[in-house]
């Protein structure tokens, strides 16, 4: 694991596109645009006209996207629906070897899907910018983007890319897919558990909230802005969140049964059943 930028050589500007154009893509389009890359986009959705604003190529045609020459294309869809966007690419629509980068949110999921099914020719970046356009509103600086270079060959696209995102401020992290969804397992699937715990309970600010209070409706109220198939996603395509289920699990009963315990020791008999 390193914090090193991959960054050194000198970036170039660069013909990009992007598949799957939700709110997370546009997110990051707008800076790439800033930066004046060029921006080629196809999507399930219709959103030429949002593009035509921004003034992006949108494609309805993957094939004709695909024909664009982009130099490197960037996948941004859901995480339940990668495996059926990436079986559907007509990969020998490609006029050169692509370089393929996935932001999603887990990761061996798509590296597995993508070294199954791209042409061995092309070179595979897998990313997770760990922002979005809430906490990145007002700028990338110190905002953690992963990435794990799984198969690059050409290695100044590649750096160019990178590039994107250190000359933004962020804090680049090299980490193996697989050490990503570990710790993510650990941290942002239980994050947005808890978060989906808490609001089945309907927990809402009262006029006694304490600090830690507060924060607990914070975590509810950030986890429901997310879809459930990103928390699905999240479930389902990521290996370790299942034991991270079960500790969850395990470490609520022990917390009862440590109150339970407590209670018949001091012989209250209003909580020893509950």
């Amino acid at each position: 694991m390193s914090s090193s930028s991959s960054s050194s050589s000198q970036p170039k500007t660069l013909r990009i596109g992007i598949i799957g154009f939700g709110p997370f893509a546009q997110f990051l389009a707008k800076t790439m645009m800033k930066q004046g890359h060029f921006i080629r986009v196809t999507s399930r959705s219709d959103y030429s006209e949002l593009c035509t604003n921004l003034g992006i190529l949108f494609f309805r045609d993957m094939g004709a996207f695909l024909e664009s020459d982009n130099e490197v294309i960037m996948i941004s869809t859901s995480i339940l629906s990668l495996s059926r966007v990436v079986e559907s690419i007509p990969f020998n629509c490609l006029k050169r070897p692509t370089l393929f980068v996935d932001v999603l949110s887990v990761k061996e999921h798509p590296k597995d899907v993508l070294l199954r099914i791209m042409p061995e020719e092309c070179d595979l970046l897998c990313t997770h910018p760990m922002f979005g356009p809430e906490s990145g509103k007002d700028g990338w600086t110190d905002l953690t983007f992963m990435y794990d270079m799984v198969r690059i060959r050409d290695q100044p696209l590649c750096s160019s890319f990178l590039h994107i995102f250190s000359s933004e401020g962020c804090k680049m992290l090299e980490m193996t897919c697989e050490e990503h969804d570990r710790l993510a397992a650990q941290s942002q699937f239980l994050t947005h558990t808890i978060g989906r715990i808490l609001s089945e309970m309907e927990v809402e600010p009262t006029p006694i909230d304490t600090k830690g209070f507060q924060k607990l409706v914070q975590v509810k109220e950030s986890a429901v802005k997310d879809s459930f198939d990103l928390f699905s996603g999240l479930f389902i395509h990521n290996r370790f969140a299942r034991q991270q289920m079960k500790n969850l699990e395990v470490a609520l009963e022990k917390t009862k049964e440590k109150l339970q315990e407590r209670s018949k020791e001091l012989q209250d008999p209003i909580i020893s059943k509950f």
